[in-house]
């Protein structure tokens, strides 16, 4: 898909290999590919769901643009500007403008620390304000996430898990960021409270402009929040489309596989479900071609030898699929 015209947030061909060692001297005898060549563009105000497998490195491209771990190779933009490579001492000024929302709200809090003093770390380290200013700033974040004021002295121990996540999505604004990468963030809470945390995204979303990288499994999920969606296999994105293109057509055939195991809560409808033959490769020793062509169930000698480029399938729906030969894709 074409970039948005200023976007917050452009990826191209970023890639993540870590090095396997033995030895007494730790020669690198392999690398896992856990990010192959990913590429996708958020504009302001849009969520990109990025979903797929466990293992298939989701989260790895979330920590790659936070720059909590370098990448091997390709570039990360933010607001136009590229930030890999650059020094932490360079990044401090840019970490205020993306944040980040954990999968497990309990272990991403301080269990010492009260709420108010969690929530104002962040402007205590980036901000020079007066201390009622910061309490003030403090108890607008509560309420703007749906926690009371008179909460404001308890510890983490004391929210239940839905109230945890609101308190962490708190720190998240603090620095009225431009980018909030959410790894999973509702995965760990009960389905009632899901629901509750997911419209408070998308209505933070509305009031403030954010643009959002959605990491999950959920398809039910993504489907809600999300404005597109991209599917990973294997470290490389194989689909990319809005999200009703994507549900209502997808073009690749790992896509469709994961549409459907999702649950159809009509039972009087019998769904027809997919079953994939084998296990996901090693992302040590991948498949030539297809990475995908070991369980596809469409795979043909092209797909064993050559791999397939992203295509623009449909107007503003890419895939990397032999099936669907087209012109290939420049931008996402």
């Amino acid at each position: 898909m074409k970039p948005p015209s200023s976007p917050v947030l452009e990826v191209k061909n970023l890639t993540k290999n870590f090095p396997v060692r033995r030895g007494l001297l730790s020669r690198t005898i392999a690398n896992v590919h856990a990010v192959d060549g990913v590429s996708f563009s958020i504009g302001d105000s849009e969520t990109l769901g990025l979903v797929g497998e466990s293992g298939c490195g989701k989260s790895t491209a979330g920590k790659l643009i936070l720059k909590l771990i370098e990448p091997t190779g390709g570039e990360i933009r933010l607001s136009g500007e590229p930030i890999e490579g650059m020094s932490a001492g360079a990044m401090r000024s840019r970490r205020r403008a993306m944040q980040v929302v954990f999968q497990d709200p309990y272990s991403s809090l301080n269990p010492r620390m009260r709420a108010r003093d969690i929530v104002a770390e962040p402007l205590r380290n980036f901000e020079r304000l007066l201390q009622s200013e910061v309490d003030e700033r403090v108890a607008e974040l509560f309420e703007n996430v749906g926690l009371r004021r008179d909460q404001l002295a308890r510890y983490p121990h004391e929210f239940s898990g839905g109230q945890r996540q609101r308190l962490v999505i708190a720190r998240a604004l603090a620095l009225r960021p431009k980018l909030i990468i959410c790894d999973e963030p509702v995965s760990a809470l009960d389905v009632s409270v899901q629901a509750q945390v997911i419209n408070l995204l998308i209505d933070l979303q509305k009031e403030f402009g954010l643009a959002y990288l959605f990491i999950a499994h959920d398809l039910a999920v993504v489907e809600h929040i999300s404005h597109r969606v991209a599917v990973m296999y294997l470290g490389r994105i194989v689909e990319l489309a809005d999200k009703e293109s994507l549900f209502a057509a997808p073009q690749h055939p790992y896509t469709e596989a994961l549409l459907s195991a999702v649950p159809v809560p009509d039972p009087s409808v019998v769904p027809k479900r997919i079953i994939l033959q084998g296990d996901v490769p090693s992302p040590i020793r991948r498949p030539p071609g297809c990475h995908f062509h070991t369980r596809c169930p469409y795979a043909f000698d092209r797909c064993k030898t050559e791999r397939p480029a992203m295509r623009e399938v449909k107007p503003g729906h890419f895939a990397a699929c032999h099936l669907r030969d087209g012109p290939v894709a420049q931008d996402m």
